[in-house]
């Protein structure tokens, strides 16, 4: 049993509050880096969903929200099969697509191509620079090896783009300067520019779709109210009309969400289990806390008055092997204890006192038991002798 501590270090308040802030520190600590991916702004300049720069595409998905069309944001390729509209904008023309478009399949598509190079911006940091434009060849393996697209770019002089079959009246684009075209044979062309360069394709016997010029669609582009209007045309155009949604994928940027096994233990079903854990914990540090109490105070090496004075007798008898010794005095201090519990009559002597225990009934007579403690011939036997008189007496006190 703990005793009651005082003048420790730190009240148990304190403690109690440093513990406190320690477990919410280290749940923190395991929450953030399970979900670091999610959380990541993924505003660092890049032509993706989520990044405000000029090549970015974040004006389009506000306006896409604003106008009500449900855009979302892919971090999970398992999400990829979704039945609404994905757009991919890829920055690495390394990147492999294969995979996600094999889980797209017949689902409407539209890959938008890099045209530009981006680096960091040394005066403000997060910002990013447009250093130039790519290489033209740098584009054509994104659909490699199934298809190999052929890249140029020419000068437009900010003249109209051309529908070559029958769409929508909004979609109604201005060439960006330079405008950057492809060429493929399986490509169906639907936008052109005036030299019938294929801006916007779609791949026979599927529902893909490549727009060869993000300018069209990045934030530098929709900042111009009309393109702003045809871009939504063309998202809508694409979708389909039973559509829920627009979704933006950015795994393909490298911001996607990774597998992890911690993330496990904070998602159902998991997280039942994580939560019954947490709190068979907290209920194990209370017990714990109020089952031991405070610190015991450490003893002290040398005892006070009395105590001191019978502690060093004890050590010395123990020392000189005389405990067997003790008995006949224990014996005759049990006798007196029982003569005033049993309220004997005054002045017995230490025969009749015997007798008269002995009277009391029970298995085993006073006589007997107090025999065998004075005869004891070790300490082994006296404690034996003496275990055996102390529970007699307790028996008849109960």
């Amino acid at each position: 049993m703990g005793g009651r501590g005082g003048g420790g270090a730190f009240s148990p308040l304190t403690v109690a509050l440093l513990l406190a802030i320690g477990i919410l520190g280290f749940v923190g600590t395991l929450v953030l880096g399970a979900f670091a991916p999610d959380l990541a702004t993924g505003r660092n300049g890049g032509a993706h969903a989520l990044s405000n720069a000029a090549v970015g595409y974040a004006g389009l998905v506000r306006l896409a929200e604003e106008t009500g069309r449900e855009p979302a944001v892919i971090r999970d390729e398992e999400l990829l099969g979704t039945e609404d509209l994905v757009v991919f904008t890829p920055e690495d023309p390394k990147v492999d697509l294969s995979e996600r478009l094999r889980r797209r399949a017949a689902k409407p598509t539209l890959i938008v191509l890099p045209k530009w190079s981006t680096a960091a911006d040394p005066d403000r940091s997060g910002w990013m620079r447009v250093a130039g434009l790519l290489d033209e060849d740098a584009p054509e393996g994104i659909l490699a090896p199934d298809y190999r697209l052929e890249v140029s770019r020419r000068r437009s002089g900010g003249r109209p783009l051309r529908a070559v079959r029958d769409l929508p009246n909004d979609i109604r684009f201005r060439a960006p300067r330079p405008v950057q075209v492809i060429a493929d044979k399986d490509l169906e062309p639907l936008i052109v520019d005036e030299r019938g360069g294929i801006v916007l394709g779609h791949v026979r016997a599927r529902d893909l779709y490549v727009l060869a010029d993000p300018d069209l669609l990045s934030n530098a582009g929709v900042a111009d109210l009309s393109q702003a209007r045809s871009a939504l045309a063309l998202l809508d155009f694409i979708n389909g009309a039973n559509a829920d949604g627009i979704a933006f994928d950015v795994t393909a940027n490298g911001l996607g969400a990774t597998a992890s096994p911690l993330r496990l233990a904070f998602e159902p079903p998991f997280l039942a289990f994580t939560l019954c854990l947490f709190a068979a914990l907290v209920l194990a540090g209370w017990q714990a806390g109020t089952r031991f109490g405070a610190a015991r105070a450490p003893a002290r090496a040398i005892a006070f008055g009395k105590r001191a004075l019978v502690d060093n007798s004890a050590m010395l008898v123990r020392k000189a092997g005389r405990e067997a010794a003790l008995g006949g005095r224990y014996a005759d201090a049990l006798r007196e204890r029982a003569l005033r519990a049993f309220a004997a009559p005054a002045r017995l002597r230490a025969e009749e006192a015997d007798a008269w225990l002995d009277r009391a009934g029970g298995r085993r007579r006073f006589t007997d038991l107090a025999a065998a403690v004075r005869a004891a011939g070790d300490r082994t036997e006296l404690l034996r002798a003496a275990s055996a008189l102390h529970a007699w007496l307790g028996g008849k006190l109960k």
